[in-house]
């Protein structure tokens, strides 16, 4: 069993105690990536009706963005556009933008935490909603970004022939986005 820390409130704990909590959390945040994997597998065999499950549409994503030549970061948004589907069935775009939030760019943030309504486009008209719900963000610096993704990588991404890449291919390229955040308030966080 791990060493643990003593206190019963926060404000009783001492610098030693966050000593060893900052141990921990090292390790387990090195884990992160395997972690993350683990959820978006959670997604094959979950059809919810599309012509390929979730995992493929997501592993399709990322192929084409990849094949297009975009950057590790951005494609690794594209593997990990839809990961909320399991826990944010109404909100999904939200998990997955949670997720990345530390590592990756304002712009690619931006982009997936608003896929869903850009996507919507494609959609919203045949269940009764806006399709045109993205022009609100109309004039904003990313609304381009994410009307693109949507129009090569994402809206595309539900062919059953399509060549899809399997995910060892961009395990190492979410590693590498996620080893180190850039956009957290732990990121200064002095850890021995």
């Amino acid at each position: 069993m791990n060493a643990r820390a003593q206190f019963s409130r926060m404000e009783d704990s001492t610098q030693a105690d966050w000593a060893l909590i900052s141990s921990e959390f090292m390790q387990f945040s090195q884990s992160l990536p395997d972690r993350v994997l683990a959820h978006l597998k959670l997604l094959e065999g979950d059809y919810g009706g599309f012509p390929v499950d979730r995992y493929t549409h997501c592993l399709q994503t990322a192929t084409r963005a990849l094949r297009d030549g975009r950057d590790e970061e951005y494609v690794v948004c594209a593997l990990l556009h839809d990961i909320g589907d399991t826990l944010g069935s109404f909100n999904h775009p939200d998990i997955a933008a949670a997720i990345l939030k530390p590592f990756v760019s304002e712009a690619n943030l931006w982009m997936v935490q608003n896929h869903g309504i850009f996507q919507g486009y494609n959609f919203f008209h045949h269940i009764g909603m806006d399709r045109n719900m993205r022009d609100m963000f109309e004039g904003h610096e990313h609304y381009t970004l994410a009307e693109e993704f949507i129009a090569l990588y994402d809206e595309p991404a539900f062919d059953g022939h399509y060549e899809t890449l399997p995910i060892e291919i961009f395990e190492p390229m979410l590693r590498r986005v996620m080893a180190q955040p850039i956009n957290s308030v732990y990121k200064d966080a002095v850890i021995k």
